[in-house]
């Protein structure tokens, strides 16, 4: 029960903390009731990628976190410094941060002919900072819980430790144990760090404060990544009769020969696996930060509308954008169990045996 009210009482907190972030941007466009918000290019800014970590902004002053940037140019050699350095749309060594055309957002320095040319970048941006940090507290997690079962193992654990051994069972036994079968130890470690990274990276993405609020798994960079290593695991570890299946599938010979039709067919399905998860998972993250954004500028899109309406709006645009979260969080969960959950599949199926050896076993 105790346990309980704390999870009551977090969740209380971030709401609270989020309408108060969400009034404070309210105060700071009431004091430009002139000029129109421009819903699209709010949204695009808050999803997108940045060199600084803008936290909030008290009357004309931003409060916000310069990041190392970090870039490779291979006329002026390495470059790193602050993202403060860039400050107002100022230049720095030759480099700025571009406002628009192809690059846009991104580091550029100028060619012979006045182009815009863009460096080779490693900078520390929002998005990796946020990655970085929230693998920092995966491991410090994973540790802590593992370091008691090292003092005692055969001891019934409590807490927050009970509370990760059953997460932590959950996921092995019911969804990377029936998916892959009899070889599940091997891929289990893989498969449980996809889960956890993650689960921990969509909910520190639901936090509207430092730092948590990036845009981590909406980032198809990210999902991509992720999908690519699944990729590189179910082909390395395919059997023999995964291949035959591909390549020469137990069909009508005419669908195979002259014509590999169906040979073509199982080719494309081995990138499009793949490629479902990092759009699945792009997708619904992406959708749900943008959903709670545009719900929030519902408050400044009705301020030319009248007290009235713009007053009923805000009350409607709160109401649903809590909503939105609670259901996030929920989403949070989900898609880091599908998307483990359809990497085990793949993995099981890639583990495919020879149809005697089967027969045999029964």
């Amino acid at each position: 029960m105790n346990n309980l009210r704390k999870i009551l009482g977090l969740i209380a907190l971030l709401i609270f903390m989020s309408g108060a972030t969400a009034f404070a941007s309210e105060s700071a466009s009431a004091e430009n009731p002139k000029e129109d918000v421009n819903v699209k290019e709010l949204i695009l800014e808050h999803l997108a990628d940045s060199y600084t970590w803008h936290i909030t902004k008290v009357g004309e002053t931003d409060i916000a976190i310069p990041l190392p940037v970090i870039v490779y140019s291979q006329t002026t050699g390495w470059h790193v410094f602050l993202s403060s350095a860039f400050h107002e749309g100022a230049q720095h060594e030759g480099l700025s941060i571009a406002t628009e055309g192809k690059y846009k957002g991104k580091i550029v320095e100028k060619d012979a002919q006045g182009n815009d040319v863009k460096p080779f970048d490693f900078s520390i941006t929002k998005v990796v900072f946020s990655v970085l940090f929230n693998s920092l507290l995966l491991i410090i997690i994973i540790m802590l819980v593992a370091r008691s079962y090292k003092k005692d193992a055969l001891q019934s654990k409590k807490g927050f430790v009970g509370f990760m051994e059953m997460f932590i069972m959950n996921v092995n036994d019911d969804v990377i144990k029936p998916c892959i079968g009899k070889e599940y130890r091997r891929f289990a470690p893989y498969l449980l760090t996809v889960f956890f990274f993650i689960f921990i990276n969509n909910l520190m993405g639901l936090i509207p404060i430092f730092p948590g609020g990036a845009n981590v798994t909406g980032n198809i960079a990210i999902t991509f990544v992720l999908a690519i290593i699944t990729f590189l695991v179910v082909n390395l570890s395919g059997t023999k009769e995964y291949y035959k299946e591909i390549f020469w599938p137990d069909v009508p010979l005419w669908l195979k020969v002259p014509v590999p039709l169906m040979p073509a067919i199982e080719i494309v399905g081995v990138f499009t696996k793949p490629f479902a998860l990092m759009i699945r998972l792009f997708a619904n993250i992406l959708a749900g930060h943008s959903i709670v954004l545009g719900l929030t500028c519902l408050v400044f899109v009705t301020v030319k509308l009248g007290v009235a309406m713009n007053t009923s709006m805000s009350i409607v645009s709160v109401l649903f954008s809590v909503f939105i979260n609670m259901v996030e969080l929920l989403v949070a969960y989900i898609q880091a169990y599908v998307f483990t959950m359809l990497s085990a599949v793949f993995i099981g199926l890639a583990l495919v045996e020879p149809h005697h050896t089967k027969e045999a076993h029964k």
